[in-house]
């Protein structure tokens, strides 16, 4: 395709976009509309399956230890512990060290309890190299009891029951959210389409004469996908900014509050990229695909 023709076809698909002005802004603002939803439901998603990932993180066992274990039992201990499939990080909390943080949280209640009043045992935090595989990690940790009288270790915690929900629920919610934003992708497509076609049909005469003129197929294509292109582009930049510039307040509002919990939203970089990008991408393609189908029929001439 030469240079000249290039230029016809931008030219002429540009043109048009201001020229049939109501069809343009009825078609940009149904890709607006649609993207918008579309991004607040790909926000929503992302965000919960980043949340639900940073709760099973967090998902940690804790070994406590009889009293009467020694330095030599301790480190043995670790080392059965380390040597387990697995397990990814142990860190060792001394009874001193879990008091301090009880009184991080508890305060007052549990002055007058240091020294040689601490009821606190000493323990072992181990975190698994997959959240999902804590149950089996803690299961093999109880074996080192086997054989031993009496059992170094009194207490393995790791939430049984509420963890494995936890699981349940994260699943439920991700696959929720892709079902969800599948659907949404769907109808926009559907009504971006629909509307470009009656942009389209609003010219049909136009092309008709063209056709009868000689003007080859892709000779009369190609404005219409230009057109199509630069209306996708168009109403998906809207609500991109729109998005982005909501969601950086949100993440700024409620930066303190998920601190507290140790929790964060996705970061604004990482959101530009993924979802306003996508937007864009999905707009012109959108556009172009609308185009595509919708002027077919009147080819047929």
């Amino acid at each position: 395709m030469k240079i000249s023709t290039i230029r016809r076809h931008v030219r002429e698909g540009s043109k048009s976009v201001f020229r049939n002005g109501w069809m343009s802004f009825a078609s940009t603002s149904a890709i607006a509309i649609s993207l918008f939803i579309l991004g607040v439901f790909s926000l929503l998603a992302l965000n919960v399956d980043h949340l639900a990932g940073e709760f099973e993180e967090q998902v940690e066992i804790r070994v406590y230890l009889d009293v009467i274990v020694d330095d030599e039992q301790l480190k043995s201990i670790q080392n059965e512990i380390g040597a387990i499939g697995g397990v990814n990080e142990i860190r060792f909390v001394s009874k001193e060290e879990g008091l301090e943080s009880l009184k991080e949280k508890l305060g007052e209640v549990v002055e007058g309890y240091e020294g040689d009043k601490n009821p606190l045992p000493d323990s072992f935090v181990v975190r698994a190299d997959e959240p999902r595989n804590v149950a089996n990690v803690a299961a093999q940790i109880e074996k080192i009891n086997e054989g031993k009288n009496p059992p170094p270790i009194i207490d393995i915690n790791y939430g049984k029951g509420t963890v494995e929900t936890l699981f349940k629920v994260t699943n439920t919610i991700r696959n929720i959210g892709l079902v969800l934003v599948a659907l949404l992708a769907f109808t926009a497509m559907f009504l971006i389409a629909n509307t470009i076609k009656i942009t389209i049909m609003s010219r049909r005469r136009e092309i008709s004469i063209m056709k009868l003129v000689g003007a080859t197929n892709g000779f009369i294509r190609w404005p219409f996908f230009i057109e199509g292109a630069l209306l996708g582009l168009i109403g998906s930049v809207i609500p991109m900014a729109i998005l982005m510039f909501g969601y950086w307040e949100l993440v700024d509002a409620t930066r303190l509050d998920l601190a507290l919990m140790d929790m964060s939203l996705l970061p604004m970089s990482d959101v530009i990229y993924s979802v306003g990008g996508s937007l864009v991408v999905i707009g012109i393609l959108l556009g172009v695909f609308g185009s595509t189908l919708s002027i077919r029929k009147f080819l047929k001439v």
